[in-house]
């Protein structure tokens, strides 16, 4: 499905209610603002996760079509944290394989009672889909295709959040596979619908965003150039099979032209901070001296990721 026909008008109700997540077009400042003072409040104030009742009484199915570990690991302790019960599908010896269709298997999931599905899958728009085609039943997107990766870039605005506080004067450089990335299509949609007006994208010709989009975002394909006095820095893994759509010959050759290193680091403000969505290639997207420094919030962004998972599996089912 092309993205400019994914439409994600279904997500709310006629209250302007959120009833689905999935994507961020289309939502207001107030709505992405909710769901991380949600998420902020399943935060205790040392940083870590509290514990919910209010899905005690509802099914969560996982429906993972495309391989996945963090985001999987964090949807399901997200899940149970809430008090939901979690059923982990098991794709690989479903229907699914035996030719049944997808939508059959969605509402037989559905006669069992299950009230909110998460759902990946390497088809742009196939949540909204099943969205369009399965009602009374919340569907939450875990990651489509290229298209985006809602809790991603709510988990990542609640990291700058934290560290930033105010959006609107922030200067972030996104760096690395912007065309394909869903988190980082996500993500910006995300910035600007917060506020920010300096939004730096870094990547080689090959890999940069269309080039109508960079009328109003600035691109980049010099990472010296983008990263001066940036506040945030987050930093895309670069998927190997991408490479030679961008005539990139090695890995060696992306880091030394694209790899977060130190030095480059200080060419942004002393105070920025390292976002990276996980997982890391070290020495290919960002040197392990950066990704385990001081500036990094790595592993804060892996926290996050499970309180803002709970934050909008609550919204979703109406408790929040």
């Amino acid at each position: 499905m092309k993205k400019d026909l994914i439409s994600n008008d279904i997500q709310l109700n006629a209250s302007g209610k959120l009833v689905h997540l999935l994507g961020l077009e289309g939502l207001s400042k107030q709505h992405l603002t909710h769901i991380l003072d949600v998420a902020d409040d399943l935060l205790d104030a040392q940083g870590n996760l509290k514990k919910s009742k209010a899905l005690d009484d509802m099914s969560v199915a996982n429906l993972f079509f495309e391989p996945s570990t963090r985001t999987r690991n964090t949807f399901e302790i997200a899940g149970k944290r809430t008090s939901a019960n979690i059923i982990n599908v098991d794709l690989a010896n479903s229907a699914t394989k035996k030719n049944e269709s997808l939508l059959d298997t969605m509402h037989t999931l559905k006669a069992m009672q299950i009230d909110m599905f998460v759902i990946r899958h390497k088809q742009s728009g196939l949540p909204h889909y099943v969205a369009e085609n399965i009602g009374n039943v919340a569907i939450l997107n875990a990651g489509d295709g290229i298209n985006a990766h809602p809790t991603q870039a709510l988990l990542d605005m609640l990291t700058i959040r934290q560290y930033k506080k105010n959006f609107e004067s922030l200067s972030v450089a996104i760096v690395g596979d912007i065309l394909h990335s869903r988190v980082a299509h996500s993500g910006i949609q995300a910035l600007k619908t917060l506020g920010t007006k300096d939004i730096r994208l870094i990547a080689p010709e090959g890999l940069q965003y269309e080039s109508k989009n960079c009328d109003t975002i600035k691109c980049f394909t010099d990472i010296e150039t983008g990263l001066k006095d940036c506040d945030v820095i987050m930093v895309l893994r670069l998927q190997k099979e991408r490479m030679m759509e961008a005539d990139i010959p090695n890995e060696q050759e992306y880091f030394d032209n694209y790899g977060l290193t130190f030095e480059r680091l200080a060419l942004a403000k002393p105070g920025a901070i390292v976002m990276h969505p996980g997982p890391i290639n070290r020495g290919v997207e960002i040197d392990s001296s950066v990704a385990d420094g001081e500036q990094s919030v790595i592993l804060q962004q892996v926290t996050n990721g499970i309180a803002v998972r709970m934050a909008v599996m609550e919204i979703l089912a109406g408790k929040s």
